[in-house]
């Protein structure tokens, strides 16, 4: 899941790319959607036949084929329980440890096939533009997927209707949930059951994206015209204060400017205020789309070259060991390097989105004060 991002190089995302460097290969993991799968299957197979098969076989998106071992197991007159325990692998995922139980009961055969239910730790979704719909469990459609060829294929060799009431609890999924987008996107109460592989792959860039493309699905739906995208957690607080942002209408945009104005193209919304430290947004001025310290840096002597018409401002740039540095020479020489910064990453993004939603960029200091605005 997201982890939200912090200014310049501190973020998080920079520790998760050197441990990546530091350890490889990382253990893959699996998703809170195939632990749900195991899970169901093992505890409707228990309802059928009166055991728990332990470990327990399901068959993933891909064909592959894997087993997971059970933590708890329970059969009542009412129904069955099984729960798994989620591996995240070598994934910094919140949801690492969490055990996720699923409760099946069988109804009369009333032609309704199989319903997923939130119980206790598991969000329900409550703001339109989700793939599952207001008043859902917050259980992803290729989870449900899953569990539902499972479920009917055990079914149908007992002669059954796979008609089916599946609910999924997360216990302390609430707290889990707090640590991700699940609160901005009108998720309430839990986590969210996911993975459109049942595979988790350790630091991947993939879990951000789509919680990007959510969040501006949300803001959409909601009828929202102005949005703010943030570089990290200053930023975000100092762009929401500005505007009196709702936590709809942010967008956790981290280092993925790309991703953001991308989506953008063919999901646009009226206006888009990017907000972030001085540093990452010269990288977006020089048309790095990726503002990441392994895959972009601060081009000191393209700030140097911008600053031409100051030459003191302009030498302290080629001689500079940080963006820092630069920002607070020319804040004292009340020279507006920060503004013009802001209108090239502006133009650059501009290109990007195709012109599709009306940008504006603002830069702050690691404190949260306003010290650049592409329209000055």
């Amino acid at each position: 899941m997201p982890i939200a991002g912090l200014e310049d190089d501190q973020g998080v995302f920079d520790d998760m790319a050197e441990k990546a460097a530091e350890k490889t290969p990382l253990r893959r993991g699996w998703t809170t959607g195939a632990c749900a799968t195991a899970a169901a299957k093992a505890a409707y197979h228990a309802l059928l036949h009166g055991q728990f098969p332990d470990p327990v076989e399901i068959t993933l998106p891909s064909g592959a084929t894997v087993a997971f071992c059970l933590s708890l197991e329970n059969l009542t007159d009412h129904g069955a329980m099984a729960a798994v325990e989620k591996d995240a692998g070598d994934d910094p995922d919140v949801t690492h440890g969490a055990v996720i139980h699923v409760h099946v009961s069988q109804r009369a055969n009333d032609g309704g096939g199989i319903r997923f239910l939130a119980g206790t730790g598991v969000g329900t979704v409550t703001k339109p533009g989700l793939p599952i719909g207001v008043g859902e469990a917050a259980i992803n459609p290729v989870p449900r997927a899953m569990m539902t060829a499972e479920l009917t294929k055990l079914a149908r060799a007992a002669g059954r209707s796979a008609d089916l009431d599946v609910e999924i609890s997360v216990p302390g999924g609430e707290a889990m949930a707090r640590q991700t987008m699940n609160p901005r996107l009108g998720i309430l109460g839990g986590i969210s059951i996911l993975g459109t592989t049942g595979i988790v792959i350790p630091y991947s860039c993939a879990a951000w994206i789509a919680s990007i493309h959510q969040g501006i699905d949300v803001a959409r739906a909601a009828g929202l015209e102005h949005v703010g995208a943030a570089t990290g957690r200053t930023s975000e607080a100092a762009l929401q204060a500005l505007y009196g942002f709702d936590e709809g209408a942010l967008i956790d945009m981290g280092d993925f400017a790309g991703a953001v104005l991308k989506y953008l193209r063919t999901h646009a919304v009226r206006k888009l205020s990017i907000a972030g430290g001085f540093a990452k947004i010269s990288k977006l001025a020089k048309g790095h789309m990726d503002l990441h310290s392994k895959r972009s840096q601060v081009d000191f002597a393209w700030l140097a070259a911008l600053a031409a018409d100051a030459p003191e401002i302009a030498a302290l740039c080629r001689d500079a060991n940080t963006a820092a540095q630069v920002l607070a020479a020319a804040r004292s020489a009340n020279y507006p390097l920060a503004d013009k910064v802001a209108e090239l990453a502006r133009a650059e993004a501009a290109k990007i989105s195709h012109d599709k939603v009306e940008i504006e960029v603002l830069i702050f200091d690691r404190s949260g004060v306003l010290v650049g605005r592409s329209n000055g």
